[in-house]
């Protein structure tokens, strides 16, 4: 059984909005990729070093952390609209901060 076609055959609204938002974000994370450089992962450090490389997921963990600090302000406990950025951007951030994380451990960052 292909799994993949059998829920793309079950469920074909989720699984087109799951790839354009995953297009979305690969869009976005370029535009910023160009406007910060690697250097706002790496913290301008050699990532070969393991150490250096667990620091650099350590502050992404930490922008992880600021994120779902933010949800549940916003959406737990205010349960008011955002004055700064839609609650959505703060989803959307979680999930490419999930995969840089992902590249930096797996040692292709700003390869």
């Amino acid at each position: 059984m292909n799994v993949i076609k059998e829920i793309e055959k079950t469920y074909p609204g989720t699984c087109s909005e799951f790839k354009r938002l995953q297009k979305e974000q690969y869009e976005t994370f370029c535009k910023k990729q160009y406007d910060y450089g690697q250097h706002n992962i790496t913290l301008g450090m050699d990532l070969s070093d393991p150490d250096n490389c667990h620091l650099s997921v350590t502050a992404i963990i930490i922008r992880i952390n600021d994120k779902v600090q933010r949800l549940f302000n916003l959406v737990l406990k205010r349960k008011k609209a955002a004055q700064n950025e839609p609650i959505e951007d703060a989803f959307k951030d979680l999930s490419v901060y999930g995969i840089i994380a992902q590249i930096v451990a797996n040692g292709k960052w700003g390869k």
